[in-house]
């Protein structure tokens, strides 16, 4: 492996740690704070639901396997440079981007879906924190894909001519 999906790797894993992180917030939401001791609970309640922090978890452990799964995929294909240097901003960049949106969903009463209010709730600066990039990078994303689908095809095309 290169520095740069090295460094993918890292970004992977560290969008995976915050899924990890939401995931230990579900379970204390779920009990109504944290076990100190088996049944000993400092008990304490964390903003949003318990729907919320299992798609942030969940979420989070989606986007980190997506980094890391196309930093092996670039590898093993041994994607030229100028697509990897394409897919690495992109890839990198819709993993942070559906991150920020998980987490600042849970603080939107619109659950970050829409720039404005809408069936769900009203909006607030939250909701559009989350909305813009993931909404930039949605689009930025399946770009990426479709450049990954289509070296992957050329790819085996080439390899099944030799």
């Amino acid at each position: 492996m290169n520095t740069r999906q090295r460094k993918m790797v890292g970004h992977g894993s560290l969008i995976m740690l915050f899924g990890l992180l939401a995931g230990i917030a579900l379970v204390m939401k779920l009990i109504g704070g944290f076990e100190v001791l088996p049944s000993m609970i400092v008990e304490f309640e964390l903003p949003a639901t318990e729907r919320a922090w299992a798609r942030t978890h969940a979420g989070g452990l989606m986007n980190g396997l997506m980094v890391l799964l196309v930093a092996v995929v670039i590898w093993a294909l041994n994607v030229p440079e100028v697509l990897e240097r394409k897919l690495f901003w992109m890839i990198v960049g819709a993993g942070y981007a559906n991150t920020i949106f998980y987490w600042a969903g849970m603080f939107a009463p619109n659950r970050a879906l829409s720039i404005g209010s809408n069936r769900l709730g009203e909006a607030n600066i939250w909701g559009v924190i989350g909305v813009v990039p993931a909404l930039i990078f949605t689009f930025v994303s399946i770009y990426a894909f479709f450049l990954l689908m289509r070296f992957a095809f050329a790819s085996a095309a080439q390899k099944n001519q030799e």
